[in-house]
């Protein structure tokens, strides 16, 4: 690993670049974290508001708190983190994001080809119908499956596997990239904690962006100690 240090990296040098972000790239947008000091579930008991087992005690208590998620949400917007990758994703033809985070914040910012990890508080299914209903705005547009089930948040919580499609398709992108890029995240959330080091044995230039050392640091060719949102100070694109 190299030493933290403050360098200009031309993102135009590479061919597959693979963002890989976590609660430090939206926090800064003022998005809740859930994990860790002053995190949400501090506050909230988990077990009553983000596991299955809840859903299926008291849905519409869940479906009500997790209506207090995408309003506070709302309230946020991207920072210049998010636009940044937004306008490269414009100059560059393979740019890809992969993200723990379910806020969309990404996509607001103007941002394709995300791959979504942990789901998304913007989406809706049913699992009993396999069928997954776009929903954004404060209120749920509905609650309730054609088939008369009460309709689930499609994120994973608590106790919830990943969803193996999901998690596949980031793989085998990781595998193919020439650059990854991890900002904002731990690395301390398994099976995606796993992300960097794949991409770090398939040959991947390997970079971490975050204001602290985290226990995977010592595997990055390059770490930077940035905000999330300061990326464009240390990342660019010209040819």
């Amino acid at each position: 690993m190299m030493e933290s240090k403050k360098a200009n990296v031309n993102l135009s040098e590479f061919g597959k670049i693979i963002f890989f972000t976590g609660a430090g790239m939206s926090a800064e947008s003022g998005v809740p974290t859930y994990r860790g000091s002053g995190g949400i579930w501090h506050k909230y008991n988990w077990q009553e508001y983000a596991c299955q087992t809840a859903f299926d005690k008291n849905p519409t208590k869940v479906l009500k708190f997790h209506e207090l998620r995408r309003a506070s949400v709302l309230k946020c917007n991207p920072h210049d983190g998010h636009n940044f990758i937004g306008e490269l994703q414009k100059n560059h033809e393979n740019v890809t994001i992969i993200t723990q985070n379910i806020d969309g914040m990404h996509q607001r910012a103007g941002t394709k080809n995300v791959v979504e990890l942990h789901g998304s508080l913007w989406r809706m299914r049913c699992d009993d119908c396999n069928v997954l209903i776009e929903d954004i705005g404060k209120k749920y547009q509905n609650i309730n499956c054609d088939c008369g089930k009460y309709l689930r948040p499609d994120i994973t919580w608590f106790g919830d596997n990943l969803k193996s499609s999901v998690f596949e398709n980031a793989s085998n992108i990781i595998k193919k990239c020439d650059i990854f890029i991890s900002i904002g995240t731990s690395g301390a959330v398994w099976p995606a904690a796993g992300l960097p080091s794949e991409a770090k044995r398939n040959g991947a230039y390997c970079i971490e962006i975050n204001p602290e050392p985290t226990d995977l640091s010592s595997i990055y060719d390059e770490v930077i100690d940035c905000k999330a949102s300061e990326i464009n100070q240390y990342l660019s694109f010209h040819t």
